[in-house]
């Protein structure tokens, strides 16, 4: 008999080798790894949601007449080999993992590989595409997804004939607040769960973090459940506020569906599916299709191709040479006065998760102008979200959000003052800092740093189409020699944790 070794981001019957298997003849592996546990500081929604999925997969196998060898092992190779010694398999196989680690491993330990099929894009295939072309962006792969796979295509052209809805996708929150934003769908915990937490403090697994509240699915009932809730709820309202931050709904219109893609308990394929019919069943408009259409077909795809396409060695990308420790603010060692940052931090702690903007605008754009080390920073985002993975955060963060990567990544540093957080979010209302100050106890840490960061920053950027304006205008201010020194001292209090 032989054994599929299943990792536990690849949760799914119908994906690698299982996808062809048979309980007669193959037999099912799951290793829960207590050195990958303890290793890391994980949040503890992040932690339950790995191994409770994990156990209910386990038993939802076994429901289906599979031999399940669920083994809690003291590291990978220790599971593998115990199983090989009771068992005796023929042949050991594995869907190829998510991570250069991972399948450097398996090489190791005489595992054979197939091909890893949870995406629509396989990464070789965006390397082929990209080999002869002057240049390698988003939009230009978009698009050539779109024409691929046949998305929201009219023919060989986009439905409505535009490509791009970004701009009727960026309006500020709504004034209705959370009464615009129907409630997810929430599970209640059960025994598996209790256990769950309990095995992770028994283990000594260092975690942060509120305990889970049901909001992130660790099955594949669940999996579907939010995706209909989705599409049915939400699809229509997605747009227009996705860029937005308030504090009075968490969720907004987000799907919530990254946790259960990047664990396997959704393929790609399936949501793009439903978006399409929802869409062409009427009701759905064209600008929150396209919108949520981008982030799965589009931008979840590029950056797995672009996280294989670029190596182990991206991970030490430093171009800006930051040096900086992660605030104290980020660890939990220390509160803020910053409305915007405390707030965010918030709702990391309760839930593991934010959305994009958040990561990007608020924590990611914290981090680059205080400099903060970008692989220190990658690694406390994969370990503080549930989405969190290697392959997912290296390139948002190094590249997208910290422009450590000069430039492969995005083409211009994603950085703001107060102004941009001002407008897409109600976070500075009643804030104890001045959004449109530069100077003082009261200025705004965003502001003050933005304009500093600009002008720390001015030979390398003073060349870069995309915000050299911003650079002239950071040494057209009288009081930028100011700005400068009150920049000392925000940073200082942000590493002090009293800012």
């Amino acid at each position: 008999m032989e054994t599929i070794w299943v990792f536990g981001d690849q949760l799914n019957t119908a994906t690698g080798p299982l996808a062809a298997a048979n309980p007669r003849t193959h037999r099912i592996l799951l290793v829960e790894s207590q050195a990958k546990l303890r290793g890391r500081r994980w949040h503890r929604q992040r932690a339950h949601l790995l191994l409770a999925s994990i156990r209910r997969f386990a038993r939802d196998c076994r429901d289906a007449g599979y031999d399940v060898d669920h083994r809690i092992a003291a590291t990978f190779t220790h599971g593998l080999a115990d199983h090989r010694r009771k068992y005796q398999p023929d042949r050991v196989v594995a869907m190829a993992p998510a991570s250069h680690d991972a399948r450097r491993l398996l090489a190791t330990l005489d595992v054979d590989t197939e091909p890893n099929d949870q995406f629509l894009t396989a990464p070789e295939d965006l390397a082929t595409w990209a080999a002869d072309r002057k240049r390698v962006t988003l939009e230009d792969f978009y698009r050539w997804q779109r024409r691929r796979l046949g998305y929201l295509m009219d023919g060989d052209e986009p439905v409505t004939g535009r490509w791009n809805y970004d701009a009727e996708n960026r309006e500020r929150p709504p004034k209705d607040g959370i009464n615009h934003w129907p409630t997810p769908v929430r599970d209640d915990l059960d025994d598996l769960d209790r256990d769950v937490l309990d095995d992770l403090d028994r283990w000594g697994v260092e975690t942060w973090g509120d305990d889970p509240d049901g909001w992130w699915a660790t099955d594949r009932k669940g999996a579907l459940d939010r995706l209909d809730h989705f599409i049915s709820a939400l699809l229509a309202r997605f747009g227009p506020h996705e860029d937005a931050m308030t504090t009075a709904s968490w969720h907004l219109a987000h799907s919530l569906l990254s946790p259960a893609l990047n664990l396997g308990l959704l393929h790609p394929r399936e949501v793009c599916d439903r978006v399409e019919a929802a869409y062409r069943a009427g009701g759905i408009p064209i600008a929150s299709a396209e919108g949520f259409m981008r982030q799965v077909l589009g931008w979840r795809e590029y950056v797995w191709g672009r996280y294989w396409m670029w190596g182990e060695d991206y991970r030490h990308e430093n171009t800006l040479e930051a040096q900086a420790p992660l605030p104290p603010v980020f660890t939990g060692d220390a509160t803020t006065r910053m409305r915007c940052v405390a707030s965010t931090m918030e709702d990391l702690s309760q839930r593991g998760w934010v959305h994009h903007i958040q990561r990007l605008m608020i924590l990611g754009n914290l981090a680059a102008l205080a400099g903060v080390d970008p692989w220190l920073l990658t690694r406390w985002m994969w370990e503080s979200f549930v989405d969190g993975a290697e392959w997912v955060m290296l390139p948002n963060v190094i590249g997208m959000s910290q422009h450590a990567d000069n430039g492969r990544m995005a083409t211009k540093p994603y950085i703001s003052g107060g102004a941009y957080i001002d407008k897409m979010s109600d976070y500075c209302r009643g804030c104890h800092y001045d959004r449109t100050a530069r100077t003082g106890e009261r200025a705004c840490p965003f502001t003050t740093l933005y304009w500093d960061y600009l002008a720390r920053h001015t030979a390398r950027f003073e060349r870069n189409a995309r915000i050299v304006t911003q650079v002239r205008a950071a040494h057209k201010l009288a009081d930028l020699d100011q700005v400068r020194v009150r920049a000392v001292e925000v940073l200082a209090a942000l590493e002090a944790g009293e800012l």
